[in-house]
């Protein structure tokens, strides 16, 4: 079966227009509870979202449907992606369901989920549940077997114990300094709360949801905000989650960026110091730079390389035994505390590396030089530019040219209509031409 509705991180669009309405949405639930309740079980889902004013249309369909289903509905208000992932395993349901469209504008939203085992679910489940949403009836239980829907509590408590289990026993981060980004989304509260309990100091910004500024020249994606408190309240450190927490991206004391890559380096060095290495490297995607191969083969560690999105990460980190993974952009997934990205778990392990190394920031999470590399996004509409003859064509000459010399990666985003394009080698110059050639030709499709 083929998946149309569903993308690389779930189904994402803008909110109120299709696919992201009530009426679809509330569909999807009730799918999605036809593929996992179990016949006679007691079934229950767990449902999370971040900080958009969509979110409540969005999970009043989905209670609707889940209930009108037979399932029992646990919902968490605003928390993180990883949290929903932790809680759905925890509590034994058989589903987990985030609302977000992580770092993407408010106007936007989406839906993510998870199985009872708080991963995320494969191609084939996505095509299936996609497949019963065109279904003319589903089987409805009596009214005496409705669901059930209600509001924990403790969510966010239960959350900020499970990221603060992750970071070594005996350890504080007592006279550490640092300035959180929560780019007014899912984890305003928590990421502030577990970073103060373990003793830091703690500045925080983008802790003001109104509904409307989630991601807002803030969070990961607008690191610059971050950058400049770290610097006027010289910080220790920086860092920045998504609207859904399920990446981060750091500052340094000086004002540099730390990225995804320089992180999932620190944590393999870390795990190697500890003896706690699994699967001889660190799984990563197409779009890691090639100096963390590099830097990964000099220490006789392997780069495993899967197409983009952290569930296909999770998926080969599960095939084959490894327990360090993530992306460029910031999902950083350790399997040893967790099932998807975790931005939060991920801040904390490098604010750990600072307190064990008693160096800053600029001297520790650095960890490699990066090979230049340039990404560009083109926008697009209608037929897809791929596919039509002139762009193959400067796509088979850019390949040429960055023979044995560097590296190029085209795709199409699957969560916003755009040709992401991709180039790096030790060439600077030969690079960007690479990419200007190929943003051309594909911006001459568009008219």
């Amino acid at each position: 079966m083929s998946r149309n509705f569903f993308g690389t991180d779930g189904v994402r669009g803008r909110a109120n227009i299709e696919p992201m309405t009530a009426q679809t949405t509330l569909r999807l639930a009730m799918a999605a509870a036809s593929v996992f309740a179990r016949p006679g079980g007691h079934n229950s889902v767990v449902i999370g979202k971040d900080t958009r004013l969509s979110g409540y249309m969005i999970e009043s369909a989905m209670v609707s449907g889940f209930t009108a289903m037979g399932m029992d509905v646990v919902s968490t208000g605003p928390i993180p992606t990883p949290a929903v992932a932790m809680m759905t395993r925890s509590l034994r349901a058989d589903l987990g369901v985030v609302i977000s469209a992580s770092h993407n504008p408010a106007a936007d939203n989406g839906v993510k989920l998870f199985g009872p085992d708080g991963y995320k679910l494969s191609d084939e489940i996505e095509a299936e549940i996609e497949a019963r949403m065109d279904a003319v009836d589903f089987p409805m239980p009596d009214a005496a077997r409705l669901g059930r829907a209600r509001r924990p509590e403790d969510a966010i408590g239960r959350y900020v114990e499970y990221a603060k289990g992750a970071f070594p026993r005996g350890l504080s981060l007592t006279g550490m300094r640092v300035v959180v980004d929560c780019a007014n989304g899912a984890a305003y509260k928590a990421a502030p709360a577990a970073f103060w309990e373990l003793g830091a100091e703690v500045i925080t910004i983008g802790n003001l949801p109104n509904g409307l500024n989630i991601n807002d020249g803030c969070g990961a994606t607008h690191p610059e905000r971050l950058r400049e408190e770290v610097l006027r309240h010289r910080a220790d450190l920086g860092v920045a989650l998504d609207g859904d927490a399920d990446r981060v991206q750091l500052i340094d004391d000086k004002g540099a960026l730390i990225d995804g890559d320089q992180l999932l380096a620190l944590i393999a060095d870390e795990a190697v110091r500890r003896d706690a290495l699994r699967g001889g490297g660190v799984v990563a995607t197409q779009m890691s730079n090639l100096g963390l191969e590099r830097y990964l083969a000099k220490r006789n560690l392997t780069l495993a390389r899967t197409q983009v999105g952290d569930r296909y990460v999770v998926e080969h980190m599960r095939a084959h035994g490894f327990n360090v993974g993530g992306e460029q952009s910031g999902h950083i997934v350790l399997a040893d505390f967790s099932t998807t990205g975790d931005g939060l778990i991920a801040g904390l392990q490098a604010a750990a590396a600072l307190k064990l190394a008693d160096r800053p920031a600029s001297e520790v999470l650095h960890r490699f030089q990066p090979v230049p590399q340039i990404l560009k996004n083109v926008r697009y509409k209608g037929e897809m530019p791929l596919e039509m003859v002139k762009v193959q064509s400067a796509m088979k000459d850019a390949e040429a040219r960055l023979l044995n010399v560097g590296r190029l990666l085209i795709r199409k985003s699957g969560t916003e209509p755009l040709i992401r394009v991709m180039a790096e080698g030790d060439d600077p110059k030969l690079i960007s031409s690479v990419i200007d050639d190929l943003v051309g030709a594909i911006s001459a499709t568009q008219g």
